[in-house]
């Protein structure tokens, strides 16, 4: 993932302390039923050929990629929905070999196709909407939260288009939107308006939390659940991404002291091994000081390769 992704000349100038958390969280977190939460951990794809011989089984077909990455993580972000709706059969078949390999519930959570969130700008996209709702609903009890991503020229302007799409969606699909455009958090306006918005439609915001753009780190719940991108910097600097995993490890334990339900921790590098290596980290900080049980990672190669 390049969006927002800083020069590594740049890197020391940047700020990695999480923000505090938003005055809002006070009223959506409730400790009165606080509880162990559900914590997922996943990347972006499975299809990864460099993943053989490191994760995967040297010699496994392509055609048996899901069966492996379902074995070490429990949900995805799949970002393959963003380019083509997969068809119902092909939910059906993942549901399946997810269902057969997962060690434990396995959840997908697809990103809203291209055409609806970039060419379209979510207006006049009912019927690739229906397309794509019919398709992942197929997952059932396996579909997670589904992403919307919006590009950078989806400005505050646009509110009132992003009010209108998400009051049509089914109203117990669950939804975080992920915002780019600045103005949506540099103007106090824009930003208590699109937040009040999610609040009332009991939707989430995506955080995300990449190296140049640290405004997307609203640390805002509006739903007891939260969905975190997490872009890693690579090998040069993984003891950063370690320290910056670490951080999140004890900011979700504050918030599943305080009631959070669900975590949904999705890891995205450039270099794809360094995705696995981020997300083996990540379930071990989160299985050590959440107390979350997710199987732990083994990967088939030295972590220092």
């Amino acid at each position: 993932m390049k969006f927002g992704k800083a020069k590594q000349q740049d890197v020391s100038s940047i700020d990695f302390e999480l923000p505090p958390d938003s005055e809002r969280n006070k009223k959506v977190l409730n400790k009165k039923v606080k509880k162990q939460a559900e914590v997922y951990v996943g990347c972006a794809k499975w299809g990864r050929p460099e993943w053989k011989g490191f994760l995967y089984p040297a010699k496994t077909k392509a055609t048996d990629f899901l069966n492996e990455y379902a074995k070490h993580f429990n949900s995805i972000e799949l970002n393959a929905a963003y380019y083509k709706i997969p068809t119902v059969e092909s939910t059906r078949k993942w549901t399946q070999i997810a269902a057969d390999n997962a060690k434990a519930k396995f959840l997908f959570c697809p990103k809203f196709p291209v055409t609806i969130s970039h060419y379209k700008k979510l207006k006049g996209a009912e019927k690739i909407t229906d397309e794509f709702l019919t398709s992942v609903l197929e997952f059932g009890d396996s579909l997670g939260p589904c992403l919307l991503q919006m590009s950078n020229s989806f400005a505050p302007k646009s509110l009132k288009d992003l009010a209108d799409f998400l009051e049509s969606l089914p109203k117990d699909l669950r939804v975080f939107t992920e915002l780019r455009n600045e103005k949506w958090y540099s103007d106090p306006e824009s930003h208590r308006e699109v937040f009040e918005l999610y609040a009332r439609l009991k939707q989430g915001a995506v955080i995300t939390d990449v190296t140049g753009r640290r405004d997307l780190l609203h640390m805002e719940l509006t739903v007891p659940e939260v969905f975190i991108r997490f872009n890693g910097m690579g090998a040069a600097l993984r003891d950063t991404d370690f320290k910056r995993i670490d951080a999140w490890a004890e900011r979700l334990r504050d918030w599943q002291d305080k009631g959070l339900k669900k975590v949904y921790f999705f890891l995205h590098q450039d270099d794809e091994l360094e995705s696995v290596r981020m997300a083996a980290y990540a379930i071990k900080a989160f299985n050590e000081t959440l107390g979350s049980q997710i199987p732990e990672i083994q990967l088939q190669q030295s972590p220092n390769i």
